[in-house]
Parts: structure tokens; C-alpha cells; sequence
């Protein structure tokens, strides 16, 4: 004997709920696939801040308008002399058009052990440093600082994943917020692709 059980208007409720969950959570993968293939950023460049090195707090709010690069630094690092090379771009092209932020990090064989205040007047004492400099952070894209883990991931930076490979990886954000280019340790701070950046042209 065949008997048709028919919905009562709680189950049909139900059923047309569950039907409107699963479209908006496809069509809201669908938005995210979409925004990524158009480089749309999950998180803008300019809600990040940090801390600088003495403690005070940076908002990258204060970076609209300038080409930013941001490198990790080591004290103890065979490509520590690479701060020269990095306060002489500085001195040639920062200003209101370029800048550079440099983010001490003890993540790659323990090169920078120093507290904050320690690399300060280490930076200042042996390379006369004046770019920005921030508190010690970690660099990994996924457990490391927030500015770190916008850097290294495509679905937030919108543009590209990275990896942080070692001290003096060098990234390039344009006047907009938009990644723009990361460069290994052996990348001088003084290349051609770095001072073409730096200039603006």
C-alpha cells in the first residue's frame, strides 16, 4: 500500500532555510574565487600597524601615498651590511614618495637575539640608520605578525603568495597598497628593480 507523506509548513520552512545556507555559502566562495582573480585584497594594506622600535604604534594609514619597502632584518646575519645599502636608498629616494620599513625578526638561525632596544642602538651605532625601524616580529605567513601573514598570502594581499626565506627578504607595496614584488636575501637593496621602484619611474 503506497501512502504519500505530505510537508507540513515547519519542514518546508525548514528545507527552504537550508537551501538558502548552502547558495550564499557557494556564492560567497564564488565572490571570494572572483575577488582573488581580480587581485582584490580580503584585507587592506592600510587597517595594518605594528609597533616601531621604541614602542610607539604605526599605523599604515600613514603610508597612502608613498612606495613602501618592507624588509626583515638581522643583527648577525652575513647580509647584515646590507642596512648600508638600504639607509643610501633611503637617503636618495625616501621622502614623501618612498619609504622603508624594516621589521627585525630572529625566525632564521637566531641572528637577531637583541631586544629592541639593543637593535636600535645597534642599527644606529654601526650603520646610522633613519628608515623606520619596527618592533622584533615573526615572518611566517601563517602564525607570524599580521603585516607578515598580509605579505605571504595571496587571499589576503590579493596578488600573490610568498615565503619568507631568510633576514633581508625585500617586499615592494606601490603608492596604492598593492603587492607588487618580493625579492630574496641576495637581491640588493641597490638593484636596478629596487631603485627603479624606489624612483618611481
Amino acid at each position: 500500500m503506497f501512502i504519500r507523506k505530505t510537508l507540513d509548513m515547519k519542514q518546508i520552512l525548514s528545507l527552504l532555510s537550508l537551501m538558502f545556507f548552502f547558495s550564499c555559502g557557494r556564492d560567497a566562495q564564488v565572490a571570494s574565487s572572483n575577488a582573488i582573480a581580480m587581485g582584490i585584497p580580503s584585507i587592506d594594506f592600510y587597517s595594518l600597524k605594528t609597533k616601531t622600535i621604541s614602542g610607539d604604534l604605526f599605523t599604515f594609514s600613514s603610508l597612502k601615498g608613498k612606495r613602501v619597502l618592507i624588509v626583515n632584518t638581522a643583527s648577525r646575519c652575513g647580509y647584515t651590511p646590507q642596512y648600508k645599502d638600504l639607509e643610501q636608498l633611503y637617503r636618495i629616494y625616501g621622502g614623501d614618495n618612498f619609504t622603508i620599513i624594516g621589521f627585525p625578526s630572529n625566525d632564521f638561525a637566531w641572528e637577531e637575539p637583541g631586544s629592541d632596544q639593543e637593535i636600535a642602538a645597534f642599527c644606529k651605532s654601526r650603520y646610522d640608520v633613519t628608515f623606520p625601524m619596527m618592533t622584533k616580529v615573526k615572518t611566517s605567513g601563517s602564525g607570524g605578525h599580521e603585516v607578515y601573514q598580509w605579505l605571504c598570502n595571496l587571499e589576503k594581499n590579493g596578488v600573490a603568495n610568498a615565503r619568507v626565506s631568510w633576514n633581508f627578504n625585500k617586499f615592494l607595496i606601490d603608492e596604492n597598497g598593492r603587492w607588487v614584488a618580493h625579492f630574496p636575501s641576495s637581491t640588493s637593496p641597490m638593484s636596478m628593480e629596487i631603485t627603479t621602484f624606489a624612483s618611481g619611474k
